[in-house]
């Protein structure tokens, strides 16, 4: 990576930590802005991310983050703000629960109860990494993929790029007819620079990435692609578990496959692992697929 890199990286990182970085406005109530890009609605990571930043700053910080499960019900504008109002559901001995629902205009575009936890010790496995998979340095980064479909840059020009994506197979986005059909989409990540320290922090960079790319294999499957010649789709609802301490920024594999697609909708599932193969959380997404003119 050059040193121009570096600094375009770090630059889109510090714009997330802005996105993320919301203003309180009450005891129990937040707001937060969207990225200017010229996009036409709200990116669903970032809400989501942004409702956990809303939620996680009413809770403890000796409790963390396990679980979060999240509805997206109106598409939001990115050129007006999100107002956050958070609910303290509960604050028990080991678990704190929280509702955090982002609104515009006075109604909900995407709602969400979280669970965070005081650390404890207990019983402690996983399922194995997949294996055979080639390492981030050893796949295409996005802008060598991108030179290969200069018409499709559109497709990723509307969303701000803090996070550094590199598909094992081809993305979601090529030209239809050069997707073959795989059950599984495999992406390694990590955020584009370095982010503080804050566990919190890196739990809302996470859930910001886990939306980017889980739908992608709902169409794996077929060997389809979004935008013209596919399809178009919207994520419905969110459900994010973490299971290990992590840092978002650095290389995680995220391997996605999708069980089932029926009545114009997708359901989707994640994986997420260290470099070194450690699961540190898992994602399920249900998505609204159209096809394009359809």
């Amino acid at each position: 990576m050059t040193a121009r890199e570096v600094v375009v990286g770090q630059a889109a990182v510090d714009g997330l930590l802005e996105v993320l970085d919301l203003a309180q406005t009450g005891d129990m109530a937040f707001q937060g802005m969207s990225p200017q890009v010229g996009s036409q609605r709200v990116y669903g990571g970032q809400v989501a991310g942004q409702a956990l930043v809303a939620a996680g700053r009413t809770v403890d910080p000796s409790r963390t983050v396990h679980s979060l499960h999240g509805y997206f019900v109106r598409p939001g504008d990115p050129a007006e703000p999100i107002e956050f109002q958070v609910e303290n559901v509960r604050d028990g001995r080991s678990f704190s629960v929280r509702r955090s629902v982002a609104l515009q205009h006075d109604k909900p575009i995407f709602f969400m109860s979280a669970s965070f936890q005081r650390q404890e010790e207990g019983l402690d496995h996983q399922a194995p990494a997949p294996l055979d998979v080639p390492g981030p340095d050893g796949v295409p980064t996005m802008s060598e993929r991108l030179a290969r479909y200069p018409e499709r840059l559109g497709i990723w020009a509307t969303i701000p790029r803090p996070i550094d994506v590199r598909y094992v197979g081809e993305p979601g986005w090529v030209r239809p007819g050069d997707r073959p059909a795989d059950p599984h989409q495999r992406v390694w990540m990590r955020i584009d620079g370095k982010l503080p320290d804050d566990p919190l922090l890196h739990a809302c960079a996470l859930t910001y990435a886990s939306d980017l790319t889980l739908l992608d294999s709902v169409l794996s499957v077929h060997g389809e692609v979004w935008g013209p010649g596919g399809l178009v789709g919207a994520s419905l609802d969110h459900a994010l578990w973490f299971h290990r301490p992590f840092r978002a920024d650095e290389w995680f594999l995220y391997d996605c496959w999708s069980p089932s697609a029926s009545g114009g909708r997708g359901l989707a599932t994640g994986r997420m692992f260290t470099a070194d193969g450690r699961q540190i959380a898992s994602a399920v997404q249900e998505g609204l697929l159209r096809r394009v003119g359809g």
